[in-house]
């Protein structure tokens, strides 16, 4: 079974929209995610931090790590694990394919 069978692909937003190395909040079937841009690759999240419920967008972008605006924690856009104290759960990622200038998002 490959991933296109397992998975319910969402288109969520136009890459366009998605400014370079930055990210953006969007809400796609019930789910609020969080679009990122590095460095050309676009990448997805759940939207909420683990630790203080604030909305990962209002964070600030560098590089590979998104920081929570509410306390300051770190989370791996790539993987979603945290890289820096108070977080320590990891947020969720999911699978991105880029088609026709739109970002298509994968949930189960």
């Amino acid at each position: 079974m490959n991933a296109d069978e397992t998975f319910s692909w969402q288109d969520v937003i136009a890459v366009d929209d998605v400014p370079a190395d930055d990210v953006v909040g969007v809400i796609v079937a019930g789910k609020d995610l969080a679009i990122y841009s590095v460095d050309g690759d676009i990448f997805a999240s759940d939207n909420l931090c683990t630790h203080g419920h604030a909305r990962l967008c209002d964070g600030f972008l560098d590089g590979h790590e998104i920081e929570c605006p509410l306390h300051q924690g770190k989370f791996d856009v790539r993987s979603g694990e945290s890289t820096c104290a108070p977080v320590t759960l990891a947020i969720r990622i999911y699978p991105v394919r880029i088609e026709n200038g739109r970002v298509y998002v994968a949930f189960e």
